[in-house]
């Protein structure tokens, strides 16, 4: 059987093709997690503010 870490990988190139999308999956979650806090903080201080027009249709 095979020591290496995954299985499925058969050489070195695929380790670091492995390794390459790991990290890139990895930032891609950080920027999608600052945009939701991002968007969360947004709606957090549009929902301290009050209305505009006083709230009156």
């Amino acid at each position: 059987m095979n020591d290496s870490e995954n299985p499925t990988e058969t050489s070195p190139k695929a380790g670091a093709q492995a390794e390459l999308r790991r990290r890139r999956q990895a930032e891609a979650l950080r920027a999608n997690l600052a945009r939701r806090k991002a968007q969360d903080r947004a709606r957090a201080a549009d929902d301290e503010q009050p209305p505009k027009d006083g709230g009156k249709d």
